[in-house]
Order: structure tokens, then sequence, then C-alpha cells
């Protein structure tokens, strides 16, 4: 079996960013959004494919959950937010928000198949995955069929975290998707009333991205203000948020720049 077969390229999307993480309940979709945001905000023309199918999210963070997708029967049709992202879910052509995906593993992977393949996303500067935690079908599948040019890590500084983060890595290196760095995210929180920063772990850092063998992105902290939003809108995020998140774009885009320097034939 070859485990990187051609893919499918798009030439209207500049560039592919997976946001990948080992478990769920990392913050990995929240991460995913304040980037497409970041990166929307400074002008860049942002695309987000929903593939975590059995536990879609972004309609909600981006704002379109009351929203639903179209189709003519041949392209499917990305809904656009506030900011101008556009977002394509399963959620998106589901009745009821809560309503379960009762499918098995093919079924799922023909599903990111379609909304990579026969999405009419326009042009876009980024389009950005988020993937379901783990290495399930849908992660496996979507990895050989997308060009991907760059894989997010998203974990908490934990050591059983890295473990299973490190799960991920190594499937993103085994299918030749290029690991950008990682994500750590909630090593400390932000109190909501004296805006003192406090540690929540202390295992991680410089020293659990080093043990994952990749360059540490950001560090974000847990803020209230992201957490129990029901969606994330960049004009009404801290500025301080804000701020953390350009600076992980920054990082993103310069690890992105670096790799593709890298892949080129000298």
């Amino acid at each position: 079996m070859d485990l990187v077969p051609e893919k499918k390229i798009n030439p209207n999307i500049k560039k592919v960013i997976g946001v990948m993480s080992g478990k769920g309940g990392v913050g990995k979709s929240t991460v995913g959004v304040l980037l497409a945001e970041s990166l929307a905000a400074s002008g860049r023309s942002v695309g987000v494919l929903d593939a975590d199918l059995t536990g879609p999210s972004l309609p909600r963070l981006l704002g379109v959950d009351n929203m639903r997708g179209e189709s003519d029967g041949e392209k499917l049709y990305p809904i656009e937010n506030e900011e101008g992202i556009k977002v394509i879910s399963i959620n998106l052509f589901n009745e009821e928000e809560d309503a379960p995906v009762i499918w098995r593993g093919p079924l799922l992977a023909k599903a990111v198949e379609q909304f990579w393949g026969d999405t009419d996303w326009g042009r876009l500067d980024y389009l950005i995955i988020d993937f379901p935690p783990g290495t399930s079908d849908i992660v496996l599948t979507a990895l050989q069929q997308i060009p991907i040019d760059g894989v997010v890590i998203v974990g908490t500084p934990q050591d059983y975290v890295s473990m299973i983060v490190k799960k991920s890595v190594r499937m993103a290196t085994m299918l030749k998707a290029p690991v950008l760095g990682m994500v750590e995210n909630m090593r400390s929180l932000i109190c909501p009333d004296c805006g003192a920063e406090i540690s929540l772990f202390d295992d991680g850092g410089e020293d659990g991205a080093k043990r994952l063998g990749i360059p540490l992105l950001a560090s974000l902290p847990w803020r209230k203000e992201v957490a129990q939003a029901k969606s994330i809108r960049w004009s009404a995020l801290p500025e301080a948020a804000k701020k953390d998140a350009d600076n992980m774009a920054r990082e993103v885009e310069m690890a992105l720049s670096e790799c593709s320097a890298e892949r080129k034939p000298h």
C-alpha cells in the first residue's frame, strides 16, 4: 500500500495548514479559529474545513451555526462569516446541530474528500483544516488526499499528553506532511478579576516541544473571554488575546516560508 498517493491539487488555494492534536479537549479547534481570524484580520483570504466530522464545532465557533450549507448537486458552497472566513462543515448540512453523525470510517473519509475536492472555495491564501483528534481514518485520508503544506500540533503541557501527541507527529511525518511546530495551550490562565497569570502546569514549554522534536510556535494562556464565548469574534476579543493570536500566526507563516524554501529543488 502506497502511504502517500498522488494528491489532488487545487490551484486556487495557495497554502493548506492542518491543525492536529493527539487527543481531544486541548483546545485544537479554538486554536485553529484564532489562527484563521488573525490571518483574515491581516488581509489574507481564509477558508476553514471542519474535518472533525463526529465532533464538529467550527460553525458555532465562527458564528455561522444558524446557517445552512448549499449544493447544486455538483459543488458544495461554503458559508462565509462576518469576518469573511469561508467555512465548510458537516453541521452546516445537518437539520439539527446536535444530530450525531453515525457513519463508518469509509463514509467519513469520503466526506472529507468531498469537502476538499467538491467545494467551491474560490481563491484562498490559506485553507485551514481542523482535524479530529487522534490518528483515525479521517486523518489518514486527509493526509493522503490533500496537499498539506504544514501541520500545526496543539497540546497541553502534560507529560502523558506529549506521549499521545507524538503519535500525531509521527503519523504526519510518515505521510510526508511537514510538521511546523507545536502550539502549547492552557499552560496558564489569566485571572478574569485581577489579570494575574496563574500557572496550571509545570511540564511542557520548550522542554515539551523538544521531547516531540518540533519547534514551539506559541504558548497560549486560558482566557475566559475565549473559553466561554459562544462564538469567537475577532472584534470582541481583548487586545491581549489578539496579540497572542497574531504572534502565533506570524510564527506559523515564518515556519511555512522556511518549510517551502527547504522543499524547493536546488
